[in-house]
């Protein structure tokens, strides 16, 4: 993904983001929606106003694309496709989430699923729910992810006691916890890569 794409003669890693978004929107579109951020533009929280259909597409596109590459490979082989997948997933909530990414044996993607939903400060996560998610999807490992909408990724103490009390919950039905992470803007904060999982 961070590759220099080419078409043609352009180069779109040179682009402004306005310039890119001129190209996939349009100019009075851009003019219209874009006010300095781009989380903005690929949205699709009800609470604010319509945006052009074409970004939330390009948004959905690179999801999916992203998912495939997951679904292919194992997903330690593909760090950097994990945190972008997550980051789009959460660009743009106002409120927080908890993301299960399932896995298969070979540590291969099976489905994505978000769990709860929750308010702008906390989400309450059910352990019994998730362990149900789990098995109905013949997971041998999960990663998991939430947001941090304040824009801080660092990890609460209830974030940390949380990602304990499931690890123990799903090893009683022999599913591995491979990580947690916490999406704050662009930013993301790895439990493994801390040492704590």
């Amino acid at each position: 993904m961070n590759k220099d794409i080419n078409y043609g003669q352009a180069s779109y890693l040179t682009l402004s983001d306005t310039e890119l978004l001129e190209k996939l929107i349009g100019v009075r579109q851009t003019q219209k929606h874009y006010r300095g951020s781009l989380g903005e533009m690929f949205t699709t929280d009800h609470h604010q106003v319509k945006l052009p259909e074409r970004c939330v597409v390009a948004r959905e596109l690179v999801r999916r694309w992203l998912d495939e590459e997951l679904k292919r490979d194992c997903v330690l082989n593909a760090p950097q496709a994990v945190r972008d997948c997550l980051r789009i997933h959460f660009a743009g909530r106002e409120h927080e989430c908890f993301v299960a990414m399932f896995l298969d044996a070979q540590h291969r993607l099976i489905a994505t699923h978000e769990l709860f939903r929750g308010t702008l400060t906390q989400t309450s996560v059910y352990p019994r729910e998730v362990v149900k998610a789990a098995l109905r999807e013949n997971a041998a490992a999960v990663i998991f992810s939430h947001n941090h909408p304040s824009g801080v990724a660092e990890p609460s103490q209830s974030d940390q006691q949380l990602t304990i009390a499931l690890k123990e919950a799903l090893a009683l039905v022999d599913v591995r916890v491979l990580d947690h992470f916490i999406v704050a803007g662009t930013s993301v904060l790895s439990f493994a890569e801390r040492g704590l999982l």
